[in-house]
């Protein structure tokens, strides 16, 4: 019987040539869903990972406009799918004799496939035309939008994009989402040949147009186009991120953080508040610029909006996806998540100046920065707000800094209080001096008079 349960285990236990090597043509095969090159530099379209878009679904998906190969062809896009070649079909009509005809962008477009293909962390299955195609169509499209809106290319002024406001705050958002973007390089290399296409402004830089456009959805200084002027990112949305990136301080070293510092989260804003830190909003040319100094914490001022809310997700999710660039916009999100840890915080925000809130209630502002910086990889020790969060840190438990902000919040938060405490600080003075003339006399001193 024994013997018959062992020649049935040994029965189970075959592996047939065939299956052997099945598994071994399986080796040799090209992954489908990722591409090779999906860990190199040069890779940088990412789907957005699915555990952040559970949680904001809306901000990711394009609305109205499809950008590269990834939401193409989708039915709700097809309106403004159409108005590309509407635009298409003005810059070629305006093209000067001596400029490229639709066959030379295509064949430009071509030379650089197999770099536009590495871009992309999924393969793409589109044939070498549709996807050179695609590229040459949407490439012209966004040139196209940019200049017709700060007037250096000839528009139509009843076409519906520029005059329903509806429809260009949403081409904006749409711009800037991680799964809706071409290379730079395609871009850059299209404005260059659609040069002698633009009627004035002709010199200025593809760069200095795109900070240009996007200072209709957020304003900025202008300081920001010139130190900005020659910017190349990976991307649209990599391009606009770096330009809020600020330089690092002028001989300054990074300081090591010792073993002994607290490297943690720090507490809400009412809390720090509470513990004497003073909150002061900052004027300057990016909102990440963050500084914290003699117990003030000095945070630049930002509009909370439905364009910067996108801009804000779409950045942080390529940070977590591209490893060859710095996470300043994770740390920003992290760093202000902390802050607003619940309504009366957005409250307290709103109230110092440091933000203004578009974007809804205090309840919305809460639920958007708790979720902001949900599911996401963030280096405490390693980004470049890593020392404001030891100082500040260090600074709340400093005890007399506690106990001086909770002295101030009990006594001096209203008039009556502050005179109430005052009216009992002179009389236990009174009461001192008259216990201390009481018994000078007998302290070996004359009494008055004597």
């Amino acid at each position: 019987m024994e013997e018959k349960a062992e020649t049935d285990h040994h029965h189970h236990c075959l592996i047939t040539i065939k299956e052997v090597e099945e598994m071994e043509e399986r080796i040799k095969e090209t992954p489908k869903l990722l591409n090779q090159t999906a860990g190199k530099e040069s890779c940088c379209i990412f789907r957005v990972p699915q555990s952040l878009v559970e949680i904001n679904k809306k901000a990711y998906h394009p609305r109205i406009l499809s950008i590269g190969p990834y939401h193409h062809g989708k039915p709700h896009l097809n309106m403004i799918e159409e108005h590309k070649w509407k635009f298409l079909g003005e810059l070629l009509a305006r093209t000067p004799p001596t400029g490229l005809k639709l066959d030379g962008y295509l064949k430009l477009v071509a030379s650089m496939e197999n770099r536009i293909r590495d871009c992309y962390s999924e393969f793409i299955h589109f044939t070498s035309f549709d996807l050179v195609k695609m590229m040459v169509l949407d490439g012209l499209f966004i040139i196209e939008l940019i200049s017709k809106t700060l007037s250096v290319a000839p528009s139509d002024p009843d076409d519906p994009i520029f005059n329903m406001a509806w429809i260009f705050t949403f081409l904006g958002r749409d711009l800037l989402r991680l799964e809706n973007q071409i290379p730079f390089f395609v871009l850059q290399t299209l404005f260059e040949n659609t040069r002698v296409t633009r009627s004035c402004g002709a010199d200025r830089s593809l760069a200095k147009l795109i900070l240009g456009f996007f200072n209709y959805m957020m304003e900025r200084p202008d300081g920001v186009l010139e130190r900005f002027g020659n910017l190349e990112g990976k991307h649209l949305l990599d391009f606009f991120r770096l330009s809020f990136i600020p330089p690092p301080p002028p001989q300054q070293k990074p300081r090591r953080i010792g073993e002994d510092e607290l490297l943690e989260l720090i507490p809400s804003a009412k809390k720090l508040g509470a513990a004497g830190i003073e909150f002061k909003p900052k004027k300057g040319d990016t909102v990440l610029a963050i500084r914290f100094h003699n117990g003030v914490l000095e945070i630049p001022h930002i509009s909370i909006d439905d364009f910067i809310t996108a801009f804000l997700l779409n950045s942080v999710a390529f940070e977590q996806c591209y490893s060859h660039c710095p996470k300043h916009m994770t740390a920003y999100a992290t760093f202000m998540g902390c802050l607003i840890n619940n309504p009366s915080d957005a409250e307290f925000l709103c109230e110092q100046k440091i933000v203004e809130n578009y974007f809804g209630t205090a309840d919305d502002l809460t639920h958007f920065f708790n979720n902001l910086g949900k599911e996401v990889s963030f280096d405490i020790g390693n980004n470049y707000l890593s020392n404001v969060f030891v100082d500040v840190n260090e600074y709340s438990r400093n005890g007399w800094h506690v106990r001086w902000a909770e002295l101030k919040d009990t006594y001096f938060n209203s008039p009556w209080s502050f005179i109430s405490a005052l009216a009992a600080s002179i009389l236990l003075l009174l009461t001192m001096i008259q216990a201390f003339f009481a018994v000078y006399p007998f302290a070996g001193g004359k009494p008055f008079g004597s």
